[in-house]
C-alpha cells in the first residue's frame, strides 16, 4: 500500500459501529412484553426548566418481570415524571406510590408482536442504510487517492477492505435483527 496515500479506515469503521451502536439503542427502546429498565432510556422529563433524561430523575429498577418502579429523588419532580412517562408513546401507564412510581408492563398481543417485528425491521434498515453511505464514502476516498496517485493494486487492495468491513456490519445488523424479532415474538 502507498505510504503517502492513507485511506483513513479506522473513521470509516467508527462510524460503522456507530450505526451498530445506534440500533442497539432503538432496539432497546422496543417492549417485548417484559419489563427492562432500557425502555425507559429515552424519555426526558422536564425538570428545574431544562429537559432531562429520566434516569437523572429517579432510580429506575425492575423488581418483577412484569414491573418497573421508579423512585423519584425529588418529591417536586413526582408529577414532571409520571406525565413525561405517560406522554412518551411507550404504551405504559404509570401509577404513582409515594415517592415511587410503578410502571406496569402489560402483555403483548399477536398483532402487536408482528407490528413490533416490523418496526425493529425498519430500524434495521436504517442501520443497514448507515453503513452502506459509510462505504460510499469510503470508496470515494479510494477513487480519489487514485486521482492523487495511488496504484491499482493498491486501490483494489483499499476496496476490498472496506466491502469486507461494510459486509461485517450488515451481517452483524442481521444477526441483531434476527435476535430481536426471536425475543419480540417469544409469547
Amino acid at each position: 500500500m502507498s505510504d503517502d496515500i492513507e485511506i483513513d479506515v479506522d473513521a470509516l469503521k467508527r462510524r460503522m459501529d456507530g450505526a451498530m451502536t445506534a440500533l442497539k439503542t432503538e432496539f432497546a427502546s422496543l417492549r417485548t412484553g417484559r419489563a427492562s429498565a432500557s425502555i425507559l432510556e429515552p424519555v426526558m422529563v422536564d425538570a428545574y426548566g431544562a429537559m432531562m433524561p429520566l434516569n437523572q430523575c429517579g432510580t429506575v429498577n425492575v423488581p418483577e418481570p412484569r414491573m418497573i418502579t421508579v423512585t423519584v429523588w425529588d418529591k417536586g419532580l413526582i408529577g414532571a415524571v409520571e406525565k413525561a412517562i405517560r406522554n412518551s408513546g411507550l404504551g405504559i401507564n404509570p401509577v404513582g406510590d409515594g415517592m415511587t412510581i410503578r410502571l406496569p408492563i402489560p402483555e403483548l398481543n399477536e398483532e402487536r408482536r408482528q407490528d413490533l417485528a416490523k418496526v425493529a425491521g425498519n430500524y434495521a434498515e436504517q442501520a443497514r442504510v448507515a453503513v452502506r453511505n459509510v462505504r460510499r464514502d469510503g470508496m470515494d476516498q479510494v477513487k480519489k487517492a487514485k486521482n492523487n496517485g495511488m496504484g491499482e493494486d493498491d486501490q483494489k487492495i483499499w476496496s476490498e477492505e472496506i466491502q469486507t468491513m461494510t459486509d461485517t456490519a450488515i451481517e452483524n445488523i442481521d444477526k441483531a435483527l434476527e435476535a430481536k424479532q426471536a425475543e419480540i415474538m417469544q409469547v
